[in-house]
């Protein structure tokens, strides 16, 4: 369920669309002056939509907008009674993502506001497979379901060759000692020897290495092994 924070001073216009979109399954919180809004929007971990009057007492929409911006990228509909283009162009570029003029037809807003919140949806999601994509030159390794690609074409690797591929990747630059790697890989207690990383640094250059080219894994002669960009 989306929660949708509504910033107005008009009461009636709060409670009509607070009842509008409780029927349409939102949750919703009201709050009816500049101040108390921006902290609501600042403090409330779980608003998902902002729905802003440009003209409130204590603090005006635009400075509230202002202010979230510099701490949230929560979507915010502006609303307003002056149409003009320079008042759209300020609330814009005071950091709302969308200007309704009053009065609206309710099936306006509510349209409005699936449109963004559908565009928040696809950036989160975009976000979150970021977090699970790590790619280096054209190596591209998805977390969740252990795959490992070049282009389209899978590379497959074993259990062991998969995490300390990820471990290079996901420590570009840094270079990583044998006993480093032989713990993350092959866990705190094990007996392994440390030559046995220097194994497995060959099997994946033998899966990943193109000929003629340089190798993905660079060796720090004494110290360990290291993907530089």
């Amino acid at each position: 369920m989306s929660k949708v924070l509504i910033i107005e001073d008009e009461k009636n216009l709060a409670s009509f669309l607070q009842l509008e979109l409780m029927h349409e399954g939102y949750e919703v919180e009201i709050q009816y002056n500049g101040r108390a809004g921006l902290d609501a929007a600042l403090e409330l971990s779980d608003v998902d939509i902002i729905l802003l009057d440009l003209m409130l007492p204590e603090l005006n929409g635009l400075e509230v907008a202002r202010r979230i911006r510099q701490v949230k990228d929560t979507p915010i509909i502006m609303m307003t009674a002056r149409d003009s283009v320079i008042d759209r162009v300020s609330g814009l570029d005071h950091g709302a993502d969308d200007y309704v003029v009053k009065p609206f037809a309710i099936e306006e807003m509510l349209a409005r506001l699936r449109s963004l919140l559908r565009r928040s949806s696809v950036k989160q999601e975009t976000i979150e497979d970021s977090d699970n994509r790590i790619s280096y030159r054209d190596i591209f390794v998805e977390k969740d379901n252990h795959i490992v690609r070049r282009d389209d074409q899978i590379i497959v690797l074993t259990k062991r060759e998969y995490e300390l591929l990820l471990s290079l990747i996901e420590n570009i630059n840094v270079v990583q000692g044998r006993e480093d790697l032989l713990r993350k890989v092959w866990g705190y207690d094990s007996d392994t020897e440390t030559n046995v990383v220097d194994v497995y640094i060959r099997y994946l250059r033998n899966k990943l290495d193109v000929p003629g080219e340089d190798s993905y894994i660079q060796t720090v002669r004494g110290t360990g092994y290291v993907m530089r960009r």
